[in-house]
């Protein structure tokens, strides 16, 4: 199912985005596109759409189960201003997840539970959208993996992860139960890593609605969007496990000289099972037993 545009996706496939939950996944190279994909068709999402340049492949097989939207990623805001045209055009009370290629969700027992039963219990606590942390994926052995990615010997770091109170921006007050959250990657080479893109936090699984938007900090324009958690207890949380930042420090002229390894003493294999990451403390089951 291939889309010439955007536009021409809106037009013709207003019943793609009429019932969640939906999966928007945004290549920006190649990498690991086809394993993103199937990742997230076997979590449950009713649609994936996969935004891509024209020149990139699919194998046949996953050509059939996507939305294909041919998409040039010509500056950082064509992201933000795709999700935001979804956004609009979907039915209200729709679920999305939003994530790029090497990619991967991971909730409390995904291994047996659907990303959709993992929505509705967060939809009956009365939560319009699910904090989820960006956990650095990256190779053991960068000579073998010199772009960094390697799904076979993928490593995280276990400690070295931070929050920190928010703020306003405008009046410097404390926003209420709104966080920054730090580590992995861009913590141990921050030198490397511009201020804006510092934080591990993002508002990836969320429910549309009319007039909302994705800010390019990651953050909605509706305050409760951006809150760890609701007033009374802990909610549910997820994570990203993304090979993203270690493939652009990588990639960067700036810091590809300068890292020969991203290992180090809290350095530990990744498992990829959700029971890893929560006891890791990178997610949060809330009260989903």
């Amino acid at each position: 199912m291939s889309h010439s545009s955007l536009d021409a996706f809106l037009a013709n496939s207003r019943d793609v985005l009429a019932k969640g939950p939906v999966a928007l996944i945004f290549a920006e190279d190649d990498t690991e596109l086809a394993s993103t994909l199937t990742h997230h068709l076997d979590q449950g999402f009713r649609e994936v759409v996969a935004l891509m340049p024209g020149g990139f492949s699919l194998p046949a097989d996953l050509g059939t189960r996507v939305h294909r939207i041919n998409v040039e990623f010509t500056s950082a805001g064509v992201v933000f201003d795709a999700i935001n045209r979804i956004i609009a055009a979907a039915a209200p009370g729709t679920w999305f997840y939003y994530g790029y290629n090497a990619e991967y969700l991971f909730y409390p027992f995904c291994e047996s539970r659907s990303v959709g039963e993992l929505l509705a219990f967060h939809a009956e606590e009365r939560r319009d959208a699910m904090l989820t942390y960006v956990v650095d994926l990256y190779a053991e052995d960068l000579a073998r993996n010199p772009d960094a990615v390697s799904r076979d010997q993928a490593c995280l770091d276990r400690l070295g992860y931070y929050a920190l109170a928010r703020h306003d921006p405008g009046s410097g007050e404390t926003l209420e139960r709104q966080m920054d959250f730090h580590g992995g990657l861009r913590w141990r080479f921050e030198e490397h890593v511009d201020w804006n893109s510092r934080k591990i936090d993002r508002i990836a699984l969320f429910r549309a609605q009319k007039g909302l938007e994705l800010r390019p900090d990651h953050t909605f324009n509706e305050a409760e969007y951006n809150t760890v958690s609701c007033p009374w207890h802990h909610n549910l949380t997820a994570a990203v496990c993304s090979f993203r930042a270690a493939k652009a420090l990588k990639r960067n002229p700036g810091s590809a000289f300068a890292i020969d390894s991203f290992n180090w003493r809290n350095s530990t294999r990744f498992e990829w099972h959700s029971r890893q990451l929560m006891d890791l403390g990178l997610m949060e089951p809330g009260q989903w037993f």
